[in-house]
């Protein structure tokens, strides 16, 4: 059978390698379809076919995965995916400005890439950093507490070719080298940067300051098991029931 050109031997050698870390070979689509686009830059139909191949399934239920997840792409991406959150309290604290000053200065709109094929612009949901809002993401890296004067500066680092390390992280890769260690493939950069910071830790320090703990299951009566659960339900629908009680009552 001929492969398509991209898609060497090695890499169906290494679509098998991720298939084979799982009791079942199809959970391994979701880092295959992410070697596919570190090899190609999106998921091409090639890829889905290498993928379907690999599993033993078909095409269509390949398809029908990468495109329910937005971080499979159907067309080429940049050497840099920038994300500029837009939901609420990013939005509040800037982020609304930071998405439109970058499409203004790329001259691209959502989800285009700029015309030197460096910056591909994308805004993205939540990604569970609120307390540095606003966040932007490159590659899958936060950029936190940016302004439209630094994402701006950050964009132009890039497309320099310079060095832009991530706020809480490593120095940014390639769009392609941040997919490959999504596949599962390490870049040795996962201890370069810290992972979490202050405004992260805070409920943490005050905490460990007061003493507090969270309260054990057995101070709770509560043991995790089953019944213990269904035990913890239906008491809580039977406090449930009482309050409406009273409230239809009055």
């Amino acid at each position: 059978m001929s492969h398509p050109t991209q898609l060497t031997s090695e890499t169906y050698a290494e679509l098998r390698a991720i298939a084979a870390r799982y009791p079942e070979a199809r959970s391994g689509l979701l880092p295959m379809l992410h070697l596919v686009q570190s090899v190609e830059g999106r998921v091409t139909p090639e890829g889905i076919e290498a993928c379907a191949e690999v599993l033993g399934i078909s095409a269509a239920e390949v398809s029908g995965v990468a495109t329910f997840y937005t971080m499979y792409k159907r067309k080429p991406v940049g050497d840099y995916l920038v994300g500029v959150c837009t939901n609420t309290l990013c939005a509040v604290m800037g982020g609304d400005q930071i998405f439109e000053r970058l499409k203004e200065h790329l001259d691209v709109g959502n989800d285009e890439t700029s015309e030197d094929g460096k910056i591909t612009l994308e805004h993205i949901e939540c990604n569970a950093a609120c307390d540095y809002a606003p966040v932007m993401m490159v590659n899958w890296e936060f950029m936190d507490n940016q302004t439209p004067e630094s994402a701006v500066r950050t964009v132009d680092d890039l497309r320099a070719g310079k060095d832009v390390h991530s706020t809480r992280g490593p120095r940014l890769c390639t769009w392609k080298q941040a997919e490959r260690v999504l596949a599962g493939f390490p870049d040795d950069l996962a201890d370069e940067g810290p992972s979490a910071g202050p405004a992260s830790l805070v409920g943490l320090g005050i905490a460990r300051e007061k003493g507090w703990s969270a309260p054990s299951t057995e101070a709770s009566g509560r043991t995790g098991d089953p019944d213990s659960l269904t035990e913890a339900v239906e008491d809580a629908d039977t406090s449930r029931a009482e309050s409406e009680t009273k409230v239809d009552d009055k």
